[in-house]
């Protein structure tokens, strides 16, 4: 309960009394009609007078100079000031800038997939989604991403459950664990993070960090980590940084960083660990690093090996546990690492050199993962390789992008559609039509309950 307080009205202005004589100095004596600060605030009998001792050695107290019109009028010009400065910042802040809608519930849950891929496949609804590499479905919800602005969606229907939205501009989008961390563009660089909750949309960490423009989400279990030219960062799934490799733009700790004239090229991570292909002057080829996600000081790498390759133009494709999986393209080979930094085995790589003339765009290969396998989309074939220990395993040829799990089979898209196949094999069961549209690019794929979604380029399509 609050109570509410009325300012006394002004004391009336002292009038000139005549000098007492018996006050030798001419002061007046105090009374209780000319007490200075007397207020009567409530309907009481009046004061009795009180001897006291004169104030200020018996002279009168003066006024505060604050009763005066000018100094209350630069008073309010302050308070004004204030007040109107407070508002122009709420005004121009991030928050001002930001749109936040929740979902009122937790979405409903959703049938599991088919036991089979059904024979055929139409489109239900499909959105821009620019800033997701791949499709991401997590707790019956489908997340899009577009220019500045992150929506969930209803599987079936497209419709917008959540909303958050800046006036920024997305770098890119990811699904890490059950969360969706959403990076968005601020001055120079990719410096803004947002994580929300993928069924609500709801905020559950935040942070200000060094990613460079152009960055890639590499999520490896608690730990997310920005790819970059000259500098890699990594968050644990709280978004507290853990770790960062390379150029630190503002160094506290000198001569922590192993080798901070490298640029780099593709990042792959595993088991808490983090490896990343470095052109370093002075090597004759290529280095592969692996370092740790985390150490005691986030600016101290702890490097578990270095080692220069056997050519240049190297690309890491994936690692799994202590096992890394490169491509060496001058010598036309695929090289298995162990932990210790040693070659284990090495196999022929049959691909057109302008699927690995160039590293990819982000810095990372297009890879996606089964419960038994890692399929490599090359830019013209899928190639399959164990999860267990990264050896090949077949490949299909004129596809046009990874293959997933979808129900209990594995489907790799194709021109026109998709092929069903055997995840041991290779061999293909049966194929399922779908009409794109006339698109003709790469495809990536992922599934919520029973909806195949299919990132073409910059939008997502959701079929059933």
């Amino acid at each position: 309960m609050s109570e509410r307080w009325d300012a006394a009205p002004d004391n009336e202005p002292a009038r000139p009394v005549p000098a007492d004589p018996e006050q030798p100095d001419g002061s007046e004596p105090e009374t209780a009609e000319n007490a200075i600060g007397t207020e009567d605030v409530l309907d009481a009998e009046p004061a009795q007078p009180v001897a006291t001792e004169p104030p200020l050695g018996g002279k009168r107290a003066r006024r505060s100079p604050w009763n005066r019109t000018r100094d209350r009028v630069i008073a309010a010009a302050i308070v004004v000031v204030v007040a109107v400065t407070g508002i122009v910042i709420g005004v121009n802040s991030d928050n001002a800038a930001t749109v936040a809608q929740v979902a009122a519930t937790l979405p409903p849950g959703l049938p599991p997939a088919p036991a089979q891929v059904p024979g055929s496949l139409s489109e239900l609804w499909q959105a821009p989604s620019s800033s997701t590499p791949v499709p991401i479905g997590e707790a019956n919800s489908v997340v899009t991403a577009d220019k500045g602005e992150v929506l969930g969606r209803d599987p079936y229907t497209g419709d917008v459950r959540w909303r958050y939205s800046r006036d920024l501009e997305l770098c890119t989008v990811a699904l890490a664990g059950i969360k969706v961390d959403a990076v968005y563009r601020k001055d120079t660089g990719c410096s803004e993070v947002t994580q929300l909750d993928a069924g609500t949309g709801r905020r559950t960490a935040q942070r200000n960090g060094d990613a460079e423009l152009g960055t890639r989400l590499v999520v490896d279990g608690s730990h997310v980590t920005t790819t970059g030219k000259k500098l890699l960062n990594t968050w644990r799934d709280d978004l507290v940084k853990s770790m960062e490799y390379g150029q630190v733009p503002a160094i506290v700790n000198p001569n922590k960083q192993p080798r901070t004239g490298c640029t780099y090229g593709t990042v792959a991570a595993a088991a808490g660990k983090i490896g990343v292909i470095e052109h370093c002057p002075g090597d004759p080829a290529d280095r592969f690093t692996v370092y740790r996600a985390t150490n005691d000081e986030a600016d101290d790498p702890k490097v578990d090996y270095s080692t220069v390759l056997a050519g240049k133009n190297a690309k890491v494709v994936a690692m799994s546990g202590d096992l890394a999986l490169i491509v060496l393209p001058e010598q036309k080979l695929l090289v298995i690492y162990g932990g210790d930094g040693l070659q284990k085995s090495a196999y022929p790589l049959d691909v057109p050199d302008a699927d690995i003339a160039q590293d990819p765009v982000g810095g990372t290969m297009t890879t996606a993962w089964t419960a038994q396998g890692v399929y490599w989309f090359t830019g013209s074939k899928t190639m399959a390789f164990s999860r267990d220990d990264l050896t090949p395993r077949w490949t299909l040829n004129n596809s046009t992008g990874p293959g997933v799990t979808f129900g209990e089979q594995l489907v790799v898209p194709i021109q026109g559609g998709l092929a069903v196949l055997d995840e041991t094999s290779g061999t293909t069961i049966r194929t399922v039509g779908v009409d794109r549209r006339g698109y003709t690019g790469p495809v990536l794929l992922s599934s919520v309950g029973p909806v195949l979604l299919e990132q073409r380029g910059p939008t997502l399509v959701a079929l059933k």
